[in-house]
């Protein structure tokens, strides 16, 4: 146990300062190229609520096999071994870096006037239409989607390798590919999409609400509101954010910042408005897209802090 521990902080400390070196293979891929192939052949005819759960069922249990053999093996060898191995797979499996690295690629070309740049910089992590956006529309899809993936991107692969180890982030990477490809409530996926769907909101349901709280515990408090006006604000928020969980995250990140997220939005020229969460004391601009990435890098640690103090203290008691 106290193997996996070290292996999981050297994994998270290499994600937050090297992330992932750019053209190397990823599993992520190899993962959507199951997932594809898979869609290609079963996402037709009849049965595509059933053909849609065996896809989910596969993917899991390959991914999960392979990462559980692969660190069981790798411990069998030496325990040295069996960190290392276990620390790179939870390392590639994180996503602090590039979702830093991404929000930073649309504010430096914002902050120095530079519109259209930072319009084609959000096209890239967003999947809104950003070509009408002003410096307003571009902080907050930003800031949304930064919020979003904090979440998805660090801190329930984070959760999910602190019951589980390396097999168990990557299975929650599993599910989380799935939903992001094939768990859309549209005609062509609705009913393949459902369960993948349903198993991503299942997997975030706990890790979503613990980041939301401690972003309201430990982010910096750039609304200068009292704590209890803005817990009851978060709570009261995002239950009213159609996902079950993103609004845990946004809410918190809007009442921090003391703005307004939500609102209008346009995807592939169909509008679509959602709840505004937030008090909206202040409008946005870009200054807002460089406190979240700061919102970001202290809920990190402080998820990590906490999950490794928790699971320390569990495993000598136990």
């Amino acid at each position: 146990m106290p193997a996996h521990f070290i292996a999981i902080s050297i994994g998270f400390l290499l994600d937050r300062i090297i992330g992932d070196p750019p053209n190397w293979p990823h599993p992520v891929r190899w993962i959507g190229t199951f997932i594809s192939k898979m869609t290609s052949r079963l996402n037709k005819g009849k049965y595509r609520t059933l053909k849609g759960a065996i896809v989910l069922f596969l993917t899991v249990l390959i991914v999960f096999a392979i990462v559980f053999v692969i660190v069981e093996f790798a411990y069998s060898l030496h325990i040295l071994t069996g960190i290392a191995i276990e620390s790179v797979l939870i390392a590639i499996g994180l996503a602090q870096k590039s979702l830093r690295d991404a929000a930073l690629d649309v504010y430096n070309p914002l902050v120095a006037g530079e519109i259209t740049e930072a319009r084609t910089k959000l096209s890239w992590i967003v999947g809104r239409d950003t070509d009408k956006l002003d410096e307003s529309e571009i902080s907050r899809a930003t800031i949304e989607t930064v919020s979003e993936n904090i979440a998805d991107g660090v801190t329930s692969p984070l959760f999910w390798a602190f019951l589980l180890g390396a097999p168990g982030l990557w299975l929650y990477k599993a599910v989380n590919t799935l939903d992001s490809m094939i768990g859309y409530r549209d005609e062509r996926y609705e009913k393949f999409g459902k369960f993948s769907a349903r198993a991503d909101d299942l997997l975030n349901l706990i890790p979503a609400r613990i980041t939301g709280l401690l972003m309201i515990l430990y982010a910096p408090n750039k609304s200068h509101l009292p704590f209890l006006k803005r817990f009851s604000g978060w709570l009261k928020d995002a239950r009213r954010h159609p996902s079950p969980n993103s609004g845990y995250l946004e809410a918190a990140t809007a009442w921090q910042l003391g703005v307004s997220l939500g609102g209008k939005a346009t995807y592939r020229g169909r509008k679509s408005e959602r709840p505004k969460l937030g008090p909206g004391l202040v409008p946005l601009d870009a200054t807002h897209i460089k406190a979240t990435i700061f919102e970001l890098d202290v809920i990190s640690f402080f998820f990590w802090f906490i999950g490794t103090v928790l699971g320390v203290l569990i495993n000598a008691i136990t």
